[in-house]
C-alpha cells in the first residue's frame, strides 16, 4: 500500500497547484489551508509564511533545471539532445509556470530569493554556453566564443519573459496560458540558433522546428 504523502509535501503541492492556476498573488497561507482542509496553525508549522513555501518550490525547480542543464559524460552531442534539452525546458516551465508568470513581483517581495535566482541565472547561462559549445564541437553548430555567448544570452531573455510576452499580445482577454504556448517559447529559441546551424545537421534541426511550432495569434 502506498503510503499517503506527509502534511509537508502536501502544501507544497497543494501550493504550486494553486500558484499555477491562480497566480500567486492571489493566494494566501489561509487559501492553502482550507485547501487541503487543516488548521493554518497547522500549515505554519511547516511553514512560518508563503515566502517559505516559494522558496521550497523554487529549490525544486532550481535543482531539475540544474539537473538536465549539464553536458552527457563522455560523448558528443546530436541534434536529438538538442531536442531532450528543450523538452525538458519545456516540463520545467509548465510544472512550475508561476515562477515565470509572476517572476518580477516575486523577486521584489523576497531579497533572499531574488539573491538565490541570480546565481541561478548566472550557473543557468553558463552551463547553456557549455552546451552551446559542445554542439560547436560536434559539428552541429557553427559560432564564435562571443556569438555563443550572445546566444545564450538572447535565450534566457525569451526563456524568463516569454509568459510576459503572451500576456500583452492578446489583447483585453489573452488566451489562457497553455503547454502549447510555452511550447511556442521553446520554439523561438530554437529559431534564434538557425543561422548557425551546420549543414548537416539542416534537416534534422528543421523537423525539430516543425515539431515544436505553435501558431500564435497575435490580433487584438
Amino acid at each position: 500500500m502506498t503510503a499517503k504523502p506527509k502534511t509537508r509535501e502536501r502544501i507544497l503541492q497543494a501550493s504550486l497547484e494553486l500558484f499555477n492556476s491562480q497566480g500567486e498573488r492571489s493566494v494566501t497561507t489561509n487559501h492553502i489551508a482550507a485547501h487541503l482542509g487543516i488548521s493554518p496553525g497547522n500549515l505554519y508549522y511547516h511553514f512560518r509564511n508563503k515566502q517559505m513555501i516559494i522558496a521550497e518550490l523554487f529549490a525544486t525547480y532550481e535543482a531539475q533545471v540544474d539537473d538536465f542543464l549539464r553536458l552527457p559524460p563522455a560523448r558528443p552531442l546530436t541534434v536529438e539532445d538538442k531536442a531532450l534539452y528543450l523538452e525538458a525546458l519545456l516540463a520545467a516551465m509548465w510544472q512550475y509556470r508561476f515562477l515565470h508568470r509572476d517572476l518580477e513581483h516575486l523577486l521584489a517581495a523576497d531579497a533572499q530569493l531574488a539573491e538565490r535566482y541570480g546565481q541561478f541565472a548566472r550557473r543557468s547561462l553558463d552551463s547553456a554556453q557549455a552546451i552551446y559549445r559542445g554542439f560547436v564541437e560536434a559539428g552541429v553548430l557553427r559560432m564564435s566564443p562571443a556569438q555563443i555567448e550572445a546566444l545564450a544570452i538572447n535565450a534566457w531573455i525569451i526563456l524568463t519573459s516569454w509568459v510576459q510576452f503572451l500576456g500583452t499580445v492578446g489583447g483585453a482577454a489573452p488566451a489562457p496560458l497553455s503547454q502549447d504556448l510555452l511550447r511556442r517559447g521553446i520554439f523561438q529559441v530554437l529559431a534564434l540558433e538557425q543561422g548557425f546551424v551546420a549543414p548537416a545537421a539542416q534537416q534534422e534541426v528543421q523537423r525539430l522546428l516543425e515539431r515544436l511550432h505553435v501558431p500564435l495569434a497575435l490580433d487584438p
